[in-house]
């Protein structure tokens, strides 16, 4: 069996020593070094992680520099993501990014350029390319068996209470609000399954505060190259936490839909109204970590790369410039 890979976290917050303690866990893995420009976070991951002192760092350029790594783990605040990624794809390093890949269409299509000139494997943490519902039906859709026209889907959390006073609600540092953080899992899972490029969108957004930056209600509209059209409601101020996208077509409909955090489902129902029993999981962090591992050992396209991310930060940012405006706008693509 080959050695652990090394492994250095960027980031080390709740949800970064959330991520952290799985790769600590997995057995093909070695959490050997953290960085965090905390200090309490520091030493709260460093007891939890087994990681001595002397590989904590207030920065990650001087961890990259000081440690022997073979992977990052990239949990930092989504306007840091550009820099770090660059920095471990520089530092010939394998990397692993929680979502979004990063703020902005310019960064987001420079990622993916630098990720397809280098043979190191760059995943982003979109776990639903790994949950058997959401890949039933891109599978389905690859495969033939079902031609999507249109697409209807909603996401609702109780997020703002969530995030308050946390960097999540500062855009200078999240890029946005839940459009940007929990939303923007619905929007790449959309993108992915339909397999098709978005190109045109609309927006209403209602925003927690005055600069409107931090939406916490989102409708979009947006039309894909192929012709497949999705009404898209993201809810951050939300009792509840429920997540429901249904892709139909002539030959019938594939409904995803759960309740809470984890468990998602998918139902098929033919076109004469046959239904397929449903293939149901639970949303996991573990698998996610498991298949980037997997990916760099096999040398393999990891099931969530940069350029599946990036039409997700190029859709998020033309639906924020659309509500700005009230006028539709193009999705720019361009790579």
């Amino acid at each position: 069996m080959s050695d652990p890979l090394r492994t250095g976290i960027v980031g080390t917050g709740g949800w970064g020593t959330h991520i952290a303690t799985q790769f600590h866990e997995n057995p093909d893995t070695a959490v050997v070094a953290i960085t965090d420009i905390s200090d309490a976070n520091r030493a709260e991951a460093g007891e939890t992680l087994e990681v001595a002192p002397d590989h904590q760092y207030e920065e990650y350029d001087a961890m990259l520099a000081e440690e022997e790594l073979d992977a990052v783990q990239i949990s930092s605040p989504h306007a840091l993501h550009h820099d770090h990624i660059l920095a471990a794809l520089e530092a010939d390093l394998h990397v692993f990014c929680e979502k979004p890949l990063t703020i902005g269409v310019g960064q987001a299509a420079e990622l993916v350029r630098e990720s397809d000139a280098s043979d190191r494997v760059l995943m982003v943490g979109y776990q639903r390319h790994v949950h058997p519902a959401y890949a039933a039906v891109r599978d389905a859709v690859v495969g033939g068996e079902l031609e999507p026209k249109l697409v209807t889907a909603e996401l609702t959390q109780n997020w703002l209470e969530n995030v308050e006073g946390t960097w999540r609600v500062d855009p200078a540092l999240s890029g946005g609000g839940q459009l940007y953080d929990s939303g923007s899992h619905l929007l790449d899972a959309i993108v992915w399954m339909v397999d098709e490029e978005p190109t045109h969108v609309t927006a209403e957004m209602v925003f927690a505060d005055d600069a409107e930056r931090i939406d916490v209600q989102a409708a979009l509209t947006v039309r894909f190259d192929g012709g497949v059209v999705a009404s898209i409601t993201v809810s951050g101020d939300a009792p509840d936490v429920t997540e429901r996208i249904a892709v139909r077509g002539d030959e019938g409909r594939h409904v995803i839909s759960g309740e809470g955090w984890d468990h998602r489902e998918v139902t098929v129902t033919d076109a004469d109204g046959t239904e397929h029993d449903p293939i149901a999981d639970d949303l996991s962090s573990y698998e996610k970590v498991d298949a980037f591992v997997q990916a760099v050992r096999n040398g393999e396209e990891p099931p969530a790369t940069a350029r599946n991310a990036f039409y997700a930060t190029a859709l998020t940012e033309a639906a924020y410039e659309a509500a700005r405006t009230g006028e539709r706008v193009d999705v720019d693509t361009t790579l």
